[in-house]
């Protein structure tokens, strides 16, 4: 029984720090402005959430370049339209809005 236990905390561990903290993100998005340009299934001037997740399905740096591009902001990855710095978001905050990004389902 104590083996069971075990494996079951193990796994909601490892599921805890796969998956992003969904409402987190959210709040975050909202905060940030990418609601403004961005939404789950449409494109409105930025591709939607899940276009961008399946552009970057399969690249183990996409957690990094798209953290990375959220941060320093981007131009030409999905037309003419640039996206805008969000500099003042902390590592931790990029990390997790990628992550929920990328999570996205079509």
């Amino acid at each position: 029984m104590r083996n069971v236990v075990l494996l079951a905390s193990l796994w909601a561990a490892a599921a805890a720090h796969a998956a992003p903290d969904l409402a987190a993100a959210v709040e975050i998005a909202k905060g940030t402005g990418c609601y403004s340009c961005h939404a789950a299934a449409e494109k409105i001037v930025g591709p939607s959430f899940a276009a961008i997740a399946e552009k970057y399905a399969g690249d183990k740096e996409a957690v990094a370049s798209l953290a990375q591009s959220i941060q320093m902001g981007s131009k030409g990855k999905w037309g003419r339209a640039a996206m805008p710095a969000h500099s003042s978001l902390s590592a931790q905050d990029l990390k997790l809005l990628a992550r929920w990004v990328l999570s996205t389902k079509p």
